[in-house]
């Protein structure tokens, strides 16, 4: 069974069983979480979305990503150097049903 859900503004393609990491959910550990906007469920294609399919999942953690370093600099200028870090909050969810 196979599924494309749209949450955060992003696509995801998921199968009954996977692990995905999507943006920060304001949910806490071990509660369901039933996402509406279904796309494509086991080959129906919506318009834009499939009337009635729901894919429930379970949070399993929510975290921060790895840092990333942003660097912005600016030639032939004095004192335009810039340094600065960012860290994505994320959550973790194992997808438990297509329906």
């Amino acid at each position: 069974m196979k599924a494309i859900i749209e949450t955060g503004g992003k696509q995801y393609g998921v199968n009954v069983g996977d692990v995905i990491f999507v943006e920060k959910l304001d949910l806490d550990v071990d509660k369901e979480v039933v996402f509406d906007k279904v796309l494509m469920a086991n080959g129906i294609i919506g318009n834009p979305y499939v009337k009635g399919a729901k894919v429930v999942g379970k949070v399993l953690k929510n975290g921060k990503s790895k840092k990333i370093k942003i660097f912005k600099y600016t030639p032939n200028k004095k004192s335009t150097r810039r340094t600065q870090g960012h860290r994505q909050p994320y959550t973790k969810i194992e997808i438990t049903a297509i329906k």
